[in-house]
C-alpha cells in the first residue's frame, strides 16, 4: 500500500511539475484534452488529415522542440533543480521512517520491533519478580535528587519521594505484572536490568503527590496506581538507577521500555502530551474499569 501511495505521489507530482515548467507541454496537453472531445467520423477524418499534413514535417518540428526545450531547461535550471526535490525528498522522507514509529505527543523515533519475545513471555510460565536491589540503592537516588537545581531536575525521569514508595509485586495485578515482567526480561536480555521504584500507590499518597503539581496531576482516585495497575520503574547501571534523559544510554533504555510496553499493550507515560513521565507503565483499560467500578471516574 506504501509503495502504491509513492507512485502515485510521484507520478502526479512529476506531471505537475512538467506542466509549471513548460508552456509547450502545457499547450501539448491541452490539445491532446481537446482532441479527445472531439467525438465521431468527422473528428477521425479531420484528426487524420492533419496527421497527413504534418507527417513531412515531423521530424523538423520534434528537433525544434527539443532544441527549444533543451533552452528553456539551461535558462530555468534552478526551478528545475527545486522542482525535483519536490518529487525526490517526500519520498525519500518515507522510506527513511517508514522503519520507525513516533510516539503521540512526542518527536522522538523508537525503532519498530521485530521479535515476539513479549508475547512468548506472556504465553509461557508465570514470570518470578526479579530479587530487588538493596534499600540503600533508593535511600542515594533520593538524596542525589534532593541535591539537584531546578534546572537540571528538568531532564531528570524520576519519580518524587522514592523512599517510601510501596515495591511489593504483590500488591500489582497479577496480569498487569506478568507484562511488566515480560518487558523487564526483554531488557535484561539486552543488557538492561530494571528495578521497580513505586507499585501500588494509597489515596494519601496520592493525595500528597497531587498537591505538589509536579510528579502528577491525577487526585486521589484518579491513579492507575491506586488500583495495582500502574508501576514506575527505573534502569540500573553501575549499582545506581538512571534518570537522566540526557544521558545516551539511559534515553535509549527508556525509549525500549516504552516500546516494549506497547508491544506488552500497555500505555507508556513518555508518550503523554502534559508531564512526560518515562519510569511510568499503566495498563489503562484495565485501569479505566477499575475506577468506573470504584465510582471514581
Amino acid at each position: 500500500m506504501v509503495w502504491i501511495v509513492i507512485g502515485c505521489f510521484f507520478v502526479i507530482l512529476s506531471v505537475a511539475a512538467w506542466l509549471a515548467m513548460f508552456p509547450d507541454a502545457r499547450d501539448a496537453a491541452a490539445d491532446v484534452v481537446a482532441r479527445m472531445l472531439h467525438r465521431g467520423s468527422a473528428a477521425g477524418d479531420r484528426l487524420r488529415r492533419r496527421a497527413s499534413t504534418q507527417a513531412s514535417d515531423s521530424g523538423q518540428i520534434l528537433r525544434k522542440k527539443g532544441t527549444r526545450y533543451a533552452r528553456h531547461m539551461s535558462r530555468n535550471k534552478y526551478l528545475f533543480i527545486a522542482a525535483a526535490a519536490m518529487v525526490v525528498l517526500p519520498v525519500a522522507l518515507i522510506l527513511g521512517l517508514r522503519q520507525k514509529v513516533i510516539l503521540d505527543g512526542g518527536v522522538d523515533p523508537i525503532p519498530v520491533a521485530s521479535s515476539s519475545q513479549i508475547r512468548e513471555l506472556l504465553e509461557g510460565e508465570n514470570l518470578v519478580p526479579p530479587e530487588p536491589p538493596p534499600p540503600e540503592v533508593f535511600v542515594e537516588a533520593e538524596r542525589e535528587l534532593a541535591q539537584l537545581s531546578p534546572t537540571a531536575r528538568l531532564s531528570i525521569a524520576a519519580p518524587e519521594q522514592i523512599v517510601s514508595a510501596d515495591r511489593r509485586w504483590e500488591q500489582i495485578d497479577p496480569d498487569f505484572k506478568q507484562r511488566v515482567l515480560a518487558i523487564y526480561k526483554v531488557m535484561e536480555g539486552r543488557g538492561i536490568k530494571m528495578v521497580l521504584v513505586e507499585g501500588f500507590r494509597s489515596a494519601q499518597r496520592q493525595a500528597e503527590l497531587a498537591a505538589g503539581g509536579k510528579a502528577t496531576r491525577a487526585g486521589a482516585g484518579q491513579s492507575c496506581h491506586q488500583y495495582g495497575l500502574a508501576v514506575d520503574s527505573a534502569p540500573m547501571r553501575n549499582g545506581k538507577l538512571q534518570w537522566d534523559m540526557n544521558d545516551a544510554w539511559t534515553r535509549d533504555a527508556y525509549f525500549l521500555y516504552g516500546q516494549l510496553a506497547q508491544e506488552a499493550g500497555l500505555e507508556w507515560g513518555g508518550q503523554w502530551r502534559s508531564i512526560k513521565d518515562y519510569v511510568h507503565l499503566e495498563h489503562k483499560t484495565q485501569c479505566r474499569a477499575a475506577r468506573r467500578a470504584a465510582g471514581a471516574g
